[in-house]
């Protein structure tokens, strides 16, 4: 009888027991599982951004290298026409520290070099389809070429007053594209690290190479990139801390591609583009720019 009385007694605890986890669990995991689907629900997709590279713009026979004022017309109209919204860099940063949202359809419109026709000829077509754009510039260039040949379309630099132009209709952001390392010869590939140079060297050869930069563009124009273009898309991972603390918070290279733009400023290091060749036509550009993005878009 007692024996029965404690089998009862276990019985009965146990039971107490499974039906306390099984109220727990009908009451826990409906909560877990909404907060989960909550924070599935509010998780933002990756935003799919195409960039293109231009560098010269300019009535000469199209090269690999050099488009059209036609041609580049008929891409910002491409643009327009597929619903795209071209995006600054100050865009890109604001999303990915969670400050702002970016349009349905962006695109990240880039030059680099610093030719005269940035201001001359593609300025006004930015203006004209509301367009904005970053231009990278070789600061030696602007020192030592752009003074000697002043504002020709086919083959002159920007010079201060030129940059400060474009700066100053709010289309145009300004970008580094190194002070004097746009060059490919024995000695060094763009700006990316020598084989028989130590983390040490490097690292100090680069932070004068673009701190000069940085000091002239501030007394000349007044402000500091935060955009940086590597020459050649010669990049080692022993530049990114030289570039983040001089400032630098987007890098673009040469790779194509297209990219996945999220809430972490990180992705913005290495951006793909897609060098704009002028020897295609616009519906041959813009059909590579954009094949990797899903078919909704």
């Amino acid at each position: 009888m007692y024996k029965c009385f404690g089998l009862k007694r276990i019985f009965s605890r146990a039971a107490v027991l499974i039906l306390l986890a099984a109220i727990c669990c009908g009451a826990l995991f409906p909560l877990r599982y909404g907060i989960s689907s909550a924070a599935e629900a509010s998780a933002e997709r990756p935003v799919p951004l195409p960039v293109i590279m231009y560098h010269s713009v300019c009535e000469k026979a199209p090269a690999d290298y050099i488009v059209s004022p036609l041609q580049l017309e008929n891409d910002l109209i491409w643009l327009k026409d597929h619903g795209y919204t071209s995006v600054s860099a100050q865009q890109l940063i604001d999303y990915t520290n969670k400050n702002g949202e970016l349009p349905q359809k962006p695109v990240l419109i880039t030059f680099d070099d610093g030719f005269y026709n940035n201001l001359s000829i593609a300025l006004p077509l930015l203006e004209k389809y509301d367009m904005c754009a970053i231009v990278s510039i070789v600061g030696k260039y602007t020192d030592d070429y752009a003074p000697a040949d002043p504002h020709a379309d086919a083959y002159s630099y920007l010079t201060w007053e030129d940059i400060s132009q474009l700066i100053a209709s709010n289309r145009i952001e300004i970008g580094s594209h190194t002070y004097d390392m746009h060059s490919r010869d024995s000695r060094r590939q763009g700006c990316a690290i020598n084989p028989d140079e130590t983390p040490e060297q490097y690292s100090y050869t680069l932070n004068m190479d673009i701190g000069l930069l940085n000091t002239e563009l501030h007394d000349s124009c007044g402000i500091s990139p935060v955009v940086f273009a590597y020459p050649f898309g010669a990049l080692c991972r022993e530049s990114l801390p030289v570039l983040r603390d001089n400032g630098i918070k987007i890098s673009l290279t040469c790779r194509e591609g297209m990219n996945y733009i999220t809430r972490s400023p990180d992705c913005l290091y290495g951006i793909f583009r897609n060098n704009r060749s002028g020897l295609v036509s616009t519906e041959e550009y813009m059909s590579e720019l954009t094949k990797e993005l899903p078919e909704s878009q």
